[in-house]
């Protein structure tokens, strides 16, 4: 398996966007961003100014959402821990990337609340990015397992309100079908066996 090659960002564009920022982090010091971070948003969104818009609109999210209150002992939170619908496991992949591990199987479509496991998986991804390195690798591993997946696991609603993937990110999308294909990405001993 190759090593993930992180696209370089110019540095009079990161430059740029650190101006911008300053004006915006010295009335509002939440609003901060490390270089990592700015970098992530250059090359996901390719120019300054939608790299700045993004960060902007992000940000309010986050504090609409309610994203720093998330926990574990949120009730919505813990429900979905408890049935366990998906764990940030401790262990990294191959590539030192953090992990969130969803069996598909906990997942009923008819008894579930779309606002409420919405938060969830923010909760989850939120958790898998603090355990980041991001002077090494900034960005996660997430393995959906489908073993004993059926009909009632199937939940188109939430489909349509995921982050639909770019191109980009898609072509890092890789469905494995042996435990061999599996070890090319982590070592099937840190799975859990309890959920």
């Amino acid at each position: 398996m190759s090593e993930i090659q992180i696209k370089p960002v110019s540095e009079a564009d990161l430059n740029e966007l650190k101006n911008r920022m300053k004006l915006i982090v010295d009335a509002d010091p939440s609003q901060y961003h490390n270089d990592f971070s700015l970098k992530r948003y250059l090359r996901a969104f390719k120019t300054v100014d939608d790299a700045f818009k993004a960060i902007l609109k992000t940000n309010k999210w986050k504090i609409e959402y309610g994203v720093n209150e998330l926990n574990p002992d949120v009730p919505v939170v813990k429900k979905n821990l408890d049935a366990n619908k998906a764990r940030v496991l401790r262990h990294r992949d191959m590539q030192g990337r953090p992990v969130i591990y969803i069996p598909a199987k906990n997942h009923n479509a008819t008894n579930r609340d779309i606002d409420e496991l919405t938060k969830f998986i923010v909760y989850c991804l939120e958790e898998a990015c603090k355990k980041c390195f991001e002077e090494v690798v900034d960005n996660l591993c997430i393995v959906f397992d489908l073993k004993d997946f059926g009909v009632t696991c199937m939940d188109y609603q939430l489909v349509k309100n995921l982050i639909w993937l770019d191109e980009n990110t898609t072509s890092k999308v890789k469905f494995v079908n042996s435990e061999d294909q599996l070890c090319r990405y982590l070592i099937p001993d840190i799975l859990p066996t309890d959920i």
